[in-house]
Formats: structure tokens, C-alpha cells, sequence
């Protein structure tokens, strides 16, 4: 038997294990997944928007492979930092060790004035929405939401996701699994005008079509666009590009025609199908009208202070430099705002007792190998954003754990000579830890049931460690 332990339940951990159970030449295979957090799933459960039902629904696919009798997960196990399992020492329990733990570092801004209070992560935000233990149910319910004007700095799918939530009324949410404190404190949000803000022009920008159309189905809710600015970028305004520049991608051509028709309509709302009953402004009933406004070629330079809080960003206006980059034209402006939500990217972090590529924020290795002074090390592997860095999207670590399992199952005729334990979550309770298992996970499942039905709902995320463990222990209510 090979016995492989798979460190992270997101995405590219759980396809790292359904690929080994779906690979012939190791016909007997044992994968324990373990994470950190007591509930599975990882960036689907706390990353994926609470409105993105859909894509949440990627869950019922990663569960089906949790679920095999082959694979057991194991929650409530950390693996590296200081209360965390050494990989020196995880690696005794199994034959191989795949580490699949994302990158879920944020990307700052590196500008004065970052660390404003009211100055936050996009990840912190979509953290506490939701319900990530980490964060706290009240992080963001006493003062941030009292802005009336919000700047997100980013033009990618995460910036346009926290800008809808900024934009969309309470109402609608209530109908996902948001937690409690967090929907209470949407409700009471004072941000009426959300900036979406990018360096580049809406050519460079990184989100997808479809999540763009979702802010101009927002009940309740107007967007635009500056058409001055648009008509900055050469492939909006159908100029010819540099010398040899191929053609915009298929996605830019749409997101482009999208902007020209809000640009061209104003910035109404463009699917009345898609609003609560209101005027045909946009204006939902008994409330105000939100505006999104998607401005680029504006370049974070400073957060600005008013009374010890931030109270707008300065922007240096850029501009196309004839060679597919920008440059700064020496022109400033000032967007107030309460509230300021950085979104540019991720970054990996460094995982104690594992190499690390602190330039590229990723684990160096080949197809997967994991490398040790430029040496493949025996046994351990990685897979999704800790191997290639935070690109793609959810369907890219499908590949990405296949080339990782295609390297160690080239390798598993010499690891499964190595020693493991019969019962590692067994020998982790005799180290002092408390596994949560699939049983324990289940009866959070049942207990998130109970509250929302408690609260007239469906399910609701329990926000917090003590109740989350609290659910894992009652496994037999």
C-alpha cells in the first residue's frame, strides 16, 4: 500500500487525491488530506463570493472524492509555524507528503499611508464575509462600513467580487451562507459609491466577462465608466497597438463591449431582469442608489489622513507609452473614501521546515519535486499556487496535480520502501493533537443547518475556531 499525505483540502489538494485514486499503477493507494482548518474545501468555502452559488457548487464534486473510502480527511492539523507540525516530522507517518497550501499572502501596495485604519486587504474582507476563523465575525462591523465612499484598488475578479458585495443590498445576501455578524453589518453599510481602480486600461484588466455583467445586474446599483479614460487604450478605441501586437484575447473584446455600453448608456443597470422591485434607475425600493464606478489608468501613490483614519487615496493619472506599458504623466488625483480595499494579487508564504523561493513566493521544485539545495528531496511534492505561483483559475490545478501525482507515482517503487505509521491520525492524538475527521466535519455541516434555520434561513457559516470545534466534537447529535 502507498500511503500519501495531501496537506490542503482546496482545490488542487483534493485533485492531487482524486489523481491518485484514479491513476493504475499503484492499485492500492491510501490519501489522507489534511488542512489546517476543521471544514474542507479551502478557497471554495472562503474565498469563492457567498452570491457565486454556482461555483460554490464545486463543493459537491470535491466532496464526492473526500468521501471515497480510499481518501480520509484529516482537519485541525497544522503543518509548519510554531504550533504546527514540522514536514520533518509528518514525513515519518507516510510514504510521500504533497503540499497543496495555496498562497494566502496579499500583495500590498507599498505607497504611504497603507496602514490607515480603514485601509484593509481585499483578502481580509472576503475573509471575514466568508466566515474564515481566522479573521473574527466583527473585524469589519464597527467602523468600515460607516464610509459612504469605498476605493478598491484592483481590476481583477477579486476586486470586482468585494465591490459587489459592497454594492449589493443585504437582502439578496441573505439567501447565502454569509454569517450572521457579517450580514448584520452589510445591512447597516453606509457605502453608497464603490471606485473599482486600475493602473492600466481596461485591456490590462484581469477580470473575466461574466463577473464584470454581475455588476450590471446589481439590483439597486448604477455602474459606469469614465469614457475619457476608455478612450485612453488603444484596443477600447480600436487604435492600432504597437508595431507586431497581436490581437486583444477573445475576453478582452468582451469585457471591452461591455464597458462601451455602460459608457454609452450612462451606467444604468443593464438586466432588468436581474432587479428587486424599483424604478427603472436602478434605485431599489426603501433604498439608495449604489454607484459603481470603474475608473483606470491611475496609479495608487499615497492613502491621505484625515483624523487618524484614511480618507482617500491620490492617484498619479498614467497613460499608454506607445509600447504596450504606461507611464506617469505627472498629473494627480484625489478619490475621496472611507473605506480602501486593496486587490493585486497574492503571494506564497513560507512554510517552516520547507524550501522557499521568496522572489517567486513559491516552493522550488521540478514537475512537482520538491527541491533541496537544487536536489529533488524523497517524498515530498507540491501542487497548485505553492508550485506555480497564484495564476489561473480553479480548473488550472486539475493539470497541475496531475504533472505532481505523474512525478510520484514515477517514484513510488522507491518510496514505498520507506517506514509510515498504520494509523497516523492515531499517532497525531498521541502528539498532543485533536484531528477532526470526516465525522467531526459532518456535524458542522448539521450544526451550520441548525443555525440557519434557527435564523430563517439556509445554512449559515459558523464564523469562529471554539465553534466550529465546538460542532466537530458532537459528532453524534
Amino acid at each position: 500500500m502507498l500511503s500519501v499525505a495531501v496537506v490542503g483540502s482546496g482545490p488542487s489538494g483534493v485533485y492531487t487525491a482524486q489523481a491518485l485514486l484514479r491513476q493504475s499503477s499503484v492499485p492500492d493507494v491510501r490519501v489522507h488530506v489534511l488542512d489546517r482548518l476543521p471544514a474542507p474545501y479551502g478557497l471554495v468555502r472562503y474565498g469563492v463570493a457567498p452570491d457565486h452559488e454556482k461555483i460554490k457548487s464545486l463543493q459537491n464534486s470535491l466532496r464526492a472524492v473526500l468521501e471515497d473510502e480510499r481518501v480520509t480527511f484529516v482537519g485541525n492539523v497544522g503543518v509548519g509555524g510554531p504550533d504546527g507540525l514540522s514536514p520533518a516530522r509528518l514525513a515519518e507517518l507516510y510514504h510521500a507528503v504533497v503540499y497543496c497550501v495555496g498562497a494566502s499572502a496579499d500583495r500590498s501596495l507599498e505607497v504611504p499611508g497603507e496602514g490607515l485604519p480603514g485601509s484593509y486587504s481585499a483578502t481580509r474582507f472576503v475573509s471575514w464575509y466568508s466566515a474564515h476563523p481566522d479573521v473574527g465575525a466583527d473585524s469589519f462591523a464597527r467602523d468600515a462600513l460607516e464610509a459612504r465612499s469605498a476605493v478598491v484598488i484592483g481590476v481583477g475578479n477579486v476586486a470586482v467580487d468585494v465591490a459587489r458585495i459592497l454594492a449589493r443590498g443585504a437582502d439578496e445576501l441573505r439567501r447565502t451562507d454569509v454569517p450572521r455578524a457579517a450580514l448584520g453589518a452589510l445591512e447597516r453599510s453606509r457605502v453608497r459609491e464603490v471606485h473599482i481602480v486600475g493602473r492600466r486600461g481596461p485591456s490590462g484588466a484581469r477580470f473575466t466577462t461574466k463577473e464584470l455583467r454581475e455588476l450590471g445586474a446589481l439590483p439597486g446599483a448604477r455602474v459606469s465608466g469614465d469614457p475619457a479614460e476608455l478612450a485612453l487604450d488603444p484596443a477600447y478605441s480600436g487604435a492600432a497597438g504597437p508595431a507586431g501586437a497581436p490581437a486583444p484575447p477573445a475576453v478582452v473584446r468582451r469585457n471591452l463591449e461591455v464597458l462601451r455600453g455602460w459608457a454609452a448608456g450612462g451606467g444604468a443597470v443593464d438586466d432588468a431582469s436581474h432587479r428587486t422591485p424599483g424604478d427603472a434607475s436602478g434605485r431599489a425600493s426603501g433604498g439608495a442608489v449604489r454607484r459603481v464606478r470603474l475608473r483606470f489608468f491611475l496609479r495608487p501613490a499615497e492613502l491621505l489622513e484625515r483624523d487618524g483614519r484614511v480618507a482617500g487615496v491620490r492617484f498619479a493619472r498614467t497613460a499608454p507609452d506607445g509600447t504596450g506599458g504606461i507611464r506617469d504623466t505627472g498629473v494627480y488625483e484625489d478619490i475621496p473614501a472611507g473605506l480602501v480595499l486593496r486587490a493585486v494579487g497574492y503571494r506564497g508564504v513560507e512554510l517552516p521546515g520547507l524550501p522557499f523561493d521568496p522572489v517567486r513566493g513559491t516552493v522550488p521544485h521540478t514537475a512537482g519535486r520538491v527541491l533541496r539545495n537544487g536536489v529533488p528531496s524523497p517524498g515530498e511534492y507540491v501542487a497548485g499556487w505553492i508550485k506555480r505561483g497564484p495564476t489561473g483559475v480553479i480548473g488550472s490545478n486539475l493539470s497541475c496535480a496531475k504533472e505532481t501525482v505523474a512525478s510520484l507515482l514515477a517514484d513510488a517503487p522507491a518510496l514505498a520502501l520507506r517506514p509510515t505509521a498504520d494509523d497516523p491520525p492515531a499517532v497525531l492524538r498521541s502528539w498532543g493533537l485533536r484531528p477532526v475527521e470526516w465525522g467531526g466535519w459532518l456535524a458542522i455541516e448539521r450544526a451550520e443547518a441548525e443555525l440557519g434555520r434557527s435564523l430563517g434561513r439556509g445554512p449559515v457559516k459558523i464564523p469562529d475556531w471554539p465553534g466550529l470545534l465546538a460542532a466537530a466534537r458532537d459528532e453524534n447529535r
